[in-house]
């Protein structure tokens, strides 16, 4: 049963009280019962099921007397149960499980038959997680592999480090669900526990992230008070939990519409009023630094406040988000800061404007602007004024924000809920500067998604299909953009849509894309993810906010339930049991992400606002460096002018046309100071923002500039920028024969103290990879799997999706 289940999950986190509820589930109903005791009813599938939960919790007590970790076993069984449960809650309400597979359009027509199935494929999972968990702890248990115990993380004494979250004096990896049975309190043990986020220690049941009060416009009343009812909501939380807090921008009090008629121009998804509002910055300025000063110092507060929730404001005609009153127009508060950002930006020159813009405006205080706007006319300078400018009023508006909140909450963390595709998609209509935003917080925050198989609003086969078997362009690209960014700041993925995004669902999602998939997140930075959702009860019926008529602003909740983690015992196992691992190994984890990054590709935002295609051009680039055993960085202007040169060897500008006069001043006093600059072409970095020739071109200065004279041709320029990092590459090298001419094992490494080496593998390729490791200047050398502790040769094969750490030694 291998289905693909459209989950448009953009809608996020809604605050509690949305949707229709229901009545209080019965908390008996959620009670574990043992297995003896409900094999005599049981559907030939449960028994099985069941037969075997008594053949692990026998091998269980067996390990406990040998002094083994069996947390993972223990992970493995609850779920067991609880999917059981879920299994038989399914079957008995078949009308209910068909309208939620019926609240996404493309599955209507197959919902009864889905919901039909749905039961003994989640019975059948359930054998499968129980089968692979019974082999793997027989082999712990006659020693034929040995496994890292997975420590436990004292979750209410996390410590945030300057660029690590740690867990007694250890690096941690932290999890959960963003949305996480939204109605139930969170002392419901059933759901708040350590299988799905929590752990349990020292006696106490520790609750994991907390995240479920929103901080929104209605706290604050007309007369300047605030509402202390809703306030409690914000305030009286567990002190013990960490976790963060967000504000929900989507509504605006009746009462600040009444005043400003016009606060809902420019609104958009998820913001629902305009940014530049006096009285809404009135509004929130308040809010910020009074719930600021209210939450200082609690724990809740750790992982810091989330400034929004998936902000953009796109504004061109014939988007998307057009259908949800997204910048359908521009209230006069906006068209006026435009005309002064106008006058600053031209400097007082009407002329020099109405030269660029083609217009005949008599002054700045008369220029008109067509919002949405066209994006025929991309390329253009009133194309370029208004999208940089919206990324400028977006800059502000969150500047404003943080700093309103320091006011109350001076040592407050921050981040921003930035959807990655920002960056790694070619629109730029949308307000959002990913570089700014990232270096204004002090947290990296983020919603990554990644996804098994082809997006559903798709009939063509997508570009990544013919190499890969995963989708990790937009995950990886970005992290790798922030990280660089901001290399010393915690990274968190507050809403990671790893198991199901916007447009992909897989009902049968395997196990070994979510090991490869999380694996690569953390190598890439990612300190701490909450997985999109858990919306079950304990009873096995889905959340308040789920049940009923189903009908919210943005359709996209209604139809996220269908084939999700909630349907799918395998995944959610997997999930716990990756970062599990993950946190064995965090040690490692960490020593592998902090390699430095020797190649750095120029971004240029200006290309970006300018040019249709222009990030398409730059993922070729960066792909082709993502399998030579070290993570790829970018470089900006602002990298280049605040952080250690001495970090990276090179610079390497590929396809980057348009450049401000100081993104090109900053490369040349790169060059000055004894850089080395590699350039595609003599095209590159040769306009302004306004296409208009540089007077100035590059030079060699004290260091070295290398102008290839090629094309679209990142062969040559990732040869020629190997070749300038040669003397920084590490002696462990891997071969890789998959069959093709495309690469598909992503590869890291580091020396450690013993002079031993720590090497990571995950092969995200669609294809077998027969691999050979060797060491520079060694005949031989000895190979450990770390997984196992197990000896194995230097050639060997890693399938797609696996994920492979070793130590490597000279023999």
């Amino acid at each position: 049963m291998r289905n693909t289940l459209l989950c448009t999950a953009i809608a996020a986190l809604l605050p509690l009280g949305l949707g229709a509820c229901s009545e209080q589930k019965s908390e008996a109903a959620a009670l574990e019962k043992p297995a003896s005791e409900s094999v005599a009813n049981a559907s030939p599938l449960e028994a099985t099921a069941l037969d075997k939960i008594g053949t692990l919790e026998a091998q269980v007590k067996e390990a406990q007397s040998k002094g083994l970790d069996v947390t993972r076993e223990e992970t493995t069984l609850w779920f067991a149960r609880e999917f059981l449960k879920f299994a038989n809650w399914d079957e008995q309400n078949r009308d209910a499980v068909a309208y939620m597979f019926g609240a996404y359009a493309p599955y209507e027509d197959q919902k009864d038959q889905l919901a039909k199935e749905l039961p003994d494929f989640e019975r059948s999972k359930v054998i499968e997680i129980l089968d692979a968990s019974i082999e793997e702890l027989g082999k712990v248990i006659d020693g034929s592999i040995t496994r890292r115990p997975v420590p436990k993380i004292d979750w209410e004494n996390i410590e945030v480090s300057d660029n690590m979250l740690l867990s007694n004096g250890k690096p941690a990896f932290l999890y959960d669900y963003f949305s996480k049975s939204v109605g139930r309190p969170l002392t419901d043990t059933a759901v708040y526990n350590d299988h799905l986020g929590a752990i349990y220690h020292g006696g106490e049941n520790l609750y994991p992230v907390d995240h479920d009060r929103a901080i929104n416009s209605f706290l604050l009343k007309e007369d300047g008070t605030f509402d202390e009812t809703l306030m409690k909501e914000v305030t009286d939380i567990d002190p013990s939990n960490v976790g963060f807090l967000i504000y929900w921008n989507m509504g605006i009090p009746e009462w600040v519409e009444k005043k400003e008629p016009e606060v809902r121009l420019g609104r958009s998804l998820f913001t629902g009023y305009d940014i530049d509002n006096p009285l809404v910055r009135d509004v929130w300025g308040k809010i910020a630094s009074h719930t600021g000063e209210l939450t200082r110092g609690k724990k809740v507060t750790q992982l810091g406040y989330i400034l929004a929730n998936e902000p953009h404001w796109f504004s061109e005609k014939g988007h998307w988000s057009q259908n949800f009153q997204e910048m359908n127009a521009i209230s006069s508060y906006t068209l006026d800061a435009f005309r002064n950002w106008l006058d600053g930006k031209y400097q007082g020159d009407i002329k020099q404007l109405n030269g660029n813009w083609d217009s005949d405006f008599a002054s700045f205080d008369s220029v008109q602007i067509d919002i949405p706007i066209d994006p025929a006319i991309r390329g253009t300078a009133k194309w370029y004024d208004w999208s940089r400018y919206n990324m400028d009023r977006a800059i502000n508006w969150f500047t404003f924000l943080q700093g309103e909140l320091r006011k109350g909450n001076p040592e407050a963390d921050t981040s921003i809920k930035i959807m990655p595709d920002m960056f790694t998609e070619n629109a730029r209509s949308h307000g959002i500067d990913v570089e700014a935003l990232t270096d204004l917080t002090s947290m990296i925050g983020n919603d990554a998604k990644t996804r098994e198989t082809r997006a559903l609003n798709r009939d063509q086969p997508e570009p990544w299909e013919a190499h890969y078997s995963w989708f990790w362009e937009e995950m990886s690209m970005s992290y790798d953009f922030m990280e660089s960014v901001s290399p010393g700041k915690i990274h968190v993925n507050s809403e990671s849509h790893f198991l199901s995004a916007s447009w992909w669902r897989e009902l049968d999602t395997s196990v070994d894309y979510v090991h490869s998939v999380y694996w690569l997140a953390t190598l890439q930075g990612m300190d701490a993810n909450m997985a999109w959702f858990w919306a079950r009860d304990p009873d096995g019926s889905p959340e308040d906010r789920l049940e009923g008529e189903m009908n919210f602003f943005d359709p996209a909740l209604a139809g996220s339930f269908a084939g999700s983690v909630n349907q799918q015992p395998h995944i959610a196992n997997a999930y716990t049991q990756v970062m599990y691992d993950l946190n064995s190994f965090s040690e490692e984890i960490i020593a592998l992400r902090e390699q430095r990054r020797p190649i750095r590709l120029f971004y240029s935002e200006t290309s970006a606002i300018n040019k249709p295609k222009h990030m398409s051009e730059q993922w070729k680039a960066y792909e082709s460096l993502f399998f030579d055993g070290f993570p790829v960085g970018f470089a900006t202007e602002n990298i280049i002018n605040k952080q250690d040169h001495s970090q990276w060897d090179v610079i390497a500008v590929h396809s980057t046309q348009f450049v401000s006069a100081s993104e090109l001043a900053a490369l040349q006093s790169y060059l000055n100071k004894g850089g080395t600059v590699i350039v595609d072409n003599t095209e590159s970095l040769s306009m302004d923002e306004y296409g208009k020739p540089h007077s100035k071109s590059l030079e060699q200065g004290k260091g070295k500039l290398i102008v290839l004279n090629k094309k679209n041709d990142v062969a040559a320029m990732r040869e020629a920028a190997l070749e300038v990092a040669a003397a920084s590459l590490s002696p462990i090298k891997l071969r890789e024969d998959n069959g093709t001419d495309h690469k598909g094992s992503t590869w890291r490494v580091v020396q450690q103290d013993d002079g031993s080496y720590l090497v990571s593998i995950l092969n995200i390729g669609k294809h077998t990879a027969k691999l050979n490791l060797s060491l520079d200047g060694s005949d031989t050398i000895a190979v450990t799997d770390l997984f196992t502790e197990n000896e194995m040769g230097t050639q060997f094969e890693l399938a797609p999706k696996g994920v492979m750490l070793l130590k490597v030694s000279a023999g």
